[in-house]
């Protein structure tokens, strides 16, 4: 069975390919064979800038010629690339020979030894992965978030002065603001994303066991950890961590996806609450022609993206906590167990993303019931007793909790007008007993942020 978007075991690839194309240039095996030719090229570049002495005569004008081997790497070059790797039984290997055929076209044979000169396979792989992941982060990843973000201010703007029945504990407790309650998401949003723009993405480079071995005895004069340093930093715009093993510690890593992992569950959050003012009737749901709610039920219009949002954010939180767990433990210098977990970096990326998009669709589907919400607030006198009781607290009237919680805890509902009749009982003047009965469920919101 040939694959295809039917016949792909994961709906990362299949169900939601059409949502996630724009994730392929950075997670797919192209994209990570990409990525390696591009650090092994800016490596060997960096080498001719040092210079090291056999390099030294290599015209800067061959510089275009080389990056145009990863500016215009095709899907036929990453083909080639994974023929020769049957070969090789090794992946880098293979990037490392493909590259040198490419010097030999450029008439660049004599200096072909000079790609991947000294290395190991995880000074590319520990360049390549956390560079994918940094372009990936600040194109798609983290604009998804802030264009949410945005969207959940507008929202709270919009309904800024709406009141709104609170809940605590699932009961019925001191009124809110619509607004605000969306604000409250908005700032946790806000406050996790300035958090998480300040993780350095960490990436390892220093020869087979982290001391630039083989640098060191073929040139013992040369400040390798300075050229390491100035490679990864000011050329590929990583955190270069200085002591390593063969491998990146991936503590920075771990804690990058424990700040996904914050975010999104912010987001379920977010989600279940929405979903949760959708069948209390405080939205409805904008209908498009020719969708169905249910198969069975033609009046329903099921919260699906929201429904959706909370499934996917809850996959990649899963996958997030066992990468942030299992990324930093290595047996001694290093295990072969942190490669295929990094091969699935962008899959818990890819449900963050459908449930982003999720999110704003299901958003904007959303009409504010304006009268449910008046409508509950009429239906709770009683939530209005805090600020009668608080008031007399005030004055100096005794036992006013007491007062309020034989008036409110009988088994007869407590509307305007019981209210009303309790403040007319009580032993204050008529400016007091006026001022009581100004507090509505409507106007007891609180003050204005």
């Amino acid at each position: 069975m040939d694959l295809n978007t039917l016949t792909a075991i994961s709906p990362v690839d299949g169900r939601y390919r059409n949502q996630l194309k724009e994730l392929a240039p950075y997670f797919s095996e192209f994209a990570l064979i990409h990525y390696r030719v591009r650090i092994e090229i800016e490596y060997f570049i960096s080498l001719c800038q040092l210079p090291l002495p056999q390099l030294k005569d290599i015209p800067h004008t061959y510089f275009s010629e080389l990056r145009s081997i990863y500016l215009n790497f095709s899907q036929q070059d990453a083909l080639y690339i994974k023929e020769l790797e049957k070969t090789t039984n090794h992946d880098v290997k293979a990037v490392e020979y493909f590259i040198k055929e490419k010097f030999n076209a450029l008439e660049l044979a004599g200096y072909k030894e000079f790609i991947h000169f000294g290395l190991t396979s995880q000074d590319i792989n520990n360049t390549a992965i956390p560079l994918s992941l940094k372009e990936a982060a600040q194109e798609i990843i983290i604009p998804g978030y802030e264009a949410l973000l945005q969207r959940i201010k507008a929202l709270a703007n919009n309904w800024a002065t709406i009141p709104m029945l609170a809940r605590t504990h699932g009961q019925p407790a001191s009124p809110t603001r619509l607004g605000k309650e969306l604000q409250v998401f908005a700032e946790r949003l806000e406050a996790q994303l300035v958090l998480l723009n300040q993780v350095p993405y960490s990436a390892k480079f220093g020869g087979a066991t982290g001391n630039f071995n083989a640098h060191a005895v073929a040139y013992p004069s040369t400040d390798w950890n300075a050229f390491g340093k100035n490679f990864v930093e000011e050329i590929l715009g990583l955190k270069r961590s200085v002591y390593t093993t063969q491998i990146e510690h991936y503590d920075n890593l771990a804690a990058f996806f424990d700040g996904l992992k914050r975010l999104n569950t912010i987001l379920i959050d977010f989600a279940r609450d929405v979903w949760q003012y959708i069948s209390m009737g405080y939205f409805k749901q904008k209908i498009k022609a020719g969708e169905i709610g249910s198969s069975a039920m033609p009046h329903k219009v099921n919260p699906i993206d929201f429904e959706n949002a909370e499934g996917n954010l809850g996959y990649a939180n899963a996958l997030f906590e066992f990468f942030a767990a299992k990324l930093p433990i290595s047996r001694l210098q290093r295990d072969l167990t942190d490669s295929t977990v990094l091969r699935n970096v962008g899959v818990p990326l890819a449900h963050t993303l459908v449930a982003l998009k999720s999110l704003q669709k299901g958003i904007n589907k959303l009409e504010l019931n304006q009268q449910a919400l008046e409508q509950d607030l009429e239906d709770n006198w009683a939530v209005v007793a805090e600020g009668i009781q608080t008031v007399l607290r005030r004055e100096g009237y005794p036992q006013p909790y007491e007062a309020l919680k034989e008036l409110t805890r009988t088994n007869k509902k407590i509307t305007a007008a019981s209210i009303a009749n309790f403040i007319d009982t009580l032993n204050v003047n008529d400016a007091i007993k006026a001022e009581l009965k100004t507090i509505t469920p409507a106007t007891y919101t609180g003050i204005s942020f």
